[in-house]
């Protein structure tokens, strides 16, 4: 699904280059749960807006489901965005004017979806996260894990192929956590592909491979041994 060789992102003050990332080279199958890890600062967050094509100032090659990204304007980039990823971000990023039926139905506007199947699609998303009785409610009525709930539940009402996850049980206690995990496994398992962003070895695991950042290079990757 995702090649990426020898990216490179750097900010330039002056004459000083500054390394976000260095030299990346990165595969990324079908059908995988990937895990990356690393201290603040190692540039996984930055690696994670790439992929999902939020940023285009950058150097390499990256090809995503054949196409050629690097090669891609902008507003193309942004059409494969919105046709094949999900994100799911640790701070929610629902938007609180709106209801959580409102804010499921967002992402199917963007892709032109007429109202009539978009009411569908929705009503089956709310049902499938047995969140109908909040589809009325607005984010600021929602606790922590019903607000992650509801964001991922978000991300995969299009149904894309990929979810990118930055930390997304980083703001939630340890029981919450593993229910958005769960959730994230179980969708993985039905064949979405996620990569993740984590600090925490426990839902690392519940992916099959790990790969280890640090100063922005990749300074290791291993299988995970043991699946959830």
């Amino acid at each position: 699904m995702i090649s990426v060789r020898d990216l490179e992102k750097y900010y330039q003050t002056g004459p000083v280059k500054t390394y976000v990332l260095r030299r990346i080279d990165l595969e990324v199958k079908q059908g995988e749960l990937l895990t990356v890890m690393g201290p603040s600062g190692s540039g996984k967050t930055t690696l994670l807006s790439i992929l999902g094509m939020l940023d285009g100032e950058w150097s390499g090659e990256f090809e995503f489901l054949g196409h050629r990204v690097h090669a891609l304007k902008p507003k193309q980039r942004a059409e494969l965005n919105k046709r094949h990823i999900g994100f799911v971000f640790q701070q929610y990023h629902l938007l609180d004017s709106l209801t959580v039926y409102e804010n499921l139905e967002i992402p199917l506007s963007y892709r032109n979806i007429k109202r009539s199947e978009r009411a569908g699609i929705v009503a089956d998303t709310l049902d499938r996260f047995q969140i109908v009785g909040k589809k009325d409610l607005y984010p600021n009525q929602l606790s922590g894990g019903q607000q992650q709930l509801v964001a991922v539940a978000r991300a995969v009402v299009a149904d894309p192929g990929l979810i990118l996850a930055d930390e997304p049980t980083g703001n939630l206690h340890s029981s919450q956590g593993k229910e958005v995990m769960d959730l994230l496994k179980h969708l993985n398992e039905q064949g979405t592909t996620i990569v993740q962003v984590t600090h925490n070895e426990e839902w690392a695991r519940y992916g099959s491979r790990i790969v280890e950042l640090f100063d922005g290079w990749i300074e290791g990757e291993h299988e995970v041994e043991e699946r959830l």
